[in-house]
């Protein structure tokens, strides 16, 4: 009802007497039926002359403005509050680096289209469920570079993800390279959480830093790494190109796993292995919930005592009744 729109009830268990009111009506309704009765007379020209009165439509006026009455005393009762809330908050933002691996063969198609384009697409998703960190990103072949640094724009960030592709640096993977290069754009945050979230399907093969040192780089920094292994278990089709078209060939999946795990433990961050893109999903949603931005709440709330306009109209319908009865009705049946 929009008259109790915005308004909250200290006393709610006082509507429970609203109960009383159909048990009045039916009271009234029998008292009424006892009073009746009949009469027998040989002519009705003695009634002709009685002048009309509207007096008897009104004859129920009793019952009526003491329901009304007694619903008015009930909302009282249960002491109707207005009530306003307000809140003063500040959030401890998160910066995040996400580096990703872009080899040759992050073009195998275990994921779906394929490795790259999937960790994109699961990647902008996890991007726009956050909207107060600042987020960028690192990609790595043989050798790595910043992308996009941190930055609360993350619609920018969003179309310069969908840009990158395999072939945009020298083929490889430099696992070591990348992280380093992920630690440098958080080197200088004063953001209270710091994280990298690294995605490889492979081994560290080229750059000139080891995985392992750009994992004790990023413990220095207090910056958190999460790694990530893209590849499903055995072998993945990947795409080759021929003078007939595209041929597909089974290629080894090989993650250098306890590399990764090292990483993570190292920072004090964690490994996932992704064997598909509902695993890969599932991955970021973890990470998500792992890395949520600190709030502090401080909460304000007013409140109104309305209980009085219904106490007063309660009084106001009993008083009627009262004033109604002894003058108008004077006499009446009722």
């Amino acid at each position: 009802m929009s008259w109790f729109k915005g308004i909250e009830f200290a006393h709610p268990e006082f509507f429970w007497l609203f109960i009383s009111i159909p048990l009045m009506v039916g009271w009234y309704i029998w008292k009424q039926r006892q009073l009746q009765g009949n009469l027998s007379v040989p002519t009705l020209k003695g009634f002709t002359i009685i002048k009309k009165s509207m007096l008897p439509k009104f004859r129920h006026y009793a019952i009526v403005l003491r329901c009304l009455a007694v619903a008015a005393l009930v909302v009282a009762l249960a002491r109707p509050q207005s009530s306003l809330s307000w809140q003063n908050s500040t959030t401890e933002g998160i910066d995040i680096v996400i580096a990703s691996d872009i080899s040759g063969s992050m073009l195998a198609e275990d994921f779906k289209p394929n490795r790259l384009e999937a960790g994109k697409e699961i990647a902008i998703d996890f991007i726009k469920g956050r909207p107060d960190d600042r987020i960028g990103l690192v990609v790595f072949s043989g050798e790595s570079f910043t992308q996009c640094p941190l930055t609360i724009d993350h619609s920018v960030l969003i179309n310069m993800y969908a840009d990158i592709k395999n072939g945009m640096i020298t083929d490889g993977t430099a696992i070591g390279m990348g992280l380093a290069t992920a630690v440098n754009r958080l080197r200088g945050s004063e953001a209270k959480s710091k994280v990298v979230i690294l995605l490889t399907d492979g081994s560290n093969n080229s750059g000139s830093i080891p995985p392992i040192t750009a994992a004790e780089i990023a413990k220095q920094f207090k910056v958190r790494v999460y790694t990530v292994g893209l590849g499903t278990n055995g072998f993945a089709p990947y795409p080759v190109q021929t003078p007939m078209g595209v041929q597909y060939q089974r290629m080894p999946v090989v993650i250098d796993e306890v590399t990764l795990s090292k990483i993570a433990s190292i920072t004090g961050g964690k490994y996932f292995r992704a064997t598909n893109n509902a695993t890969l999903k599932d991955i970021y949603t973890q990470i998500d919930k792992l890395e949520k931005a600190k709030i502090d709440v401080t909460q304000y709330r007013k409140k109104t005592e309305m209980f009085l306009p219904w106490a007063i109209i309660a009084l106001v319908l009993l008083s009627l009744e009262f004033i109604l009865k002894n003058t108008l009705f004077r006499g009446a049946l009722t």
